[in-house]
C-alpha cells in the first residue's frame, strides 16, 4: 500500500472509449483511483452504482474518479453503458498500475486485484488510502473524508 503523503505513480491508460488518461495531466484535481476486481460482478457492479449515485457531488467536489481493473476497454464500456456508469474506466491489461499501486492480491494461486482507493490531492500526492472497502459504503465514505480533509485545510 502507498502511504499517505507519497507521490502517486504516474500512468498511462486507455479508457472505456479507447481515450489515452495520464494520471499527471490531473495536477492541479483531486483524484479518486479505485481499483477494483471485475467487470459486472455483484461487489464491483455495487461499488460502482453507488460511485455513480453520488457521482454529481463528486463532480461538485471537483473529484475526477478513476475505475481500475485488468479488463479491457471493450469489456469496462459494455459494463459502463450496461450501468450508465458517468466515470472513466481504465484498463489495465498488463497489471502494471495494479502492481505500482499495491492492488495485487493472490486468490488460490492466481495473481487479483484488490479491492482499495487511493484519494490524490492537487499536489499530486496521496491523501487518503482507503484498503478495506465495503462496496455499498464506499463512496459515501469518500465523500465524508473530502469534506472532513477540506475542513482542516480552512
Amino acid at each position: 500500500m502507498i502511504e499517505i503523503g507519497k507521490k502517486a505513480p504516474d500512468f498511462t491508460l486507455a479508457d472505456q472509449d479507447g481515450k489515452v488518461h495520464t494520471l499527471s495531466d490531473y495536477v492541479g484535481s483531486y483524484v479518486l483511483i479505485y481499483f477494483y476486481p471485475k467487470d459486472d460482478t455483484p461487489g464491483c457492479t455495487k461499488e460502482a452504482c453507488a460511485i455513480r449515485d453520488d457521482y454529481s457531488v463528486f463532480e461538485k467536489a471537483g473529484i475526477v474518479v478513476f475505475g481500475i481493473s485488468k479488463d479491457t476497454s471493450a469489456s469496462h464500456k459494455k459494463f459502463a453503458e450496461k450501468y450508465n456508469l458517468p466515470f472513466t474506466l481504465l484498463a489495465d491489461t498488463d497489471r502494471k498500475v495494479i502492481t505500482a499501486y499495491d492492488a495485487v492480491k493472490e486468490i488460490f494461486g492466481v495473481s487479483g486485484t484488490k479491492r482499495i482507493s487511493y484519494l490524490i490531492g492537487p499536489d499530486g500526492k496521496i491523501v487518503k488510502v482507503y484498503p478495506k472497502v465495503d462496496p455499498s459504503e464506499h463512496a459515501q465514505e469518500i465523500l465524508a473524508d473530502f469534506a472532513a480533509l477540506k475542513k482542516e485545510k480552512k
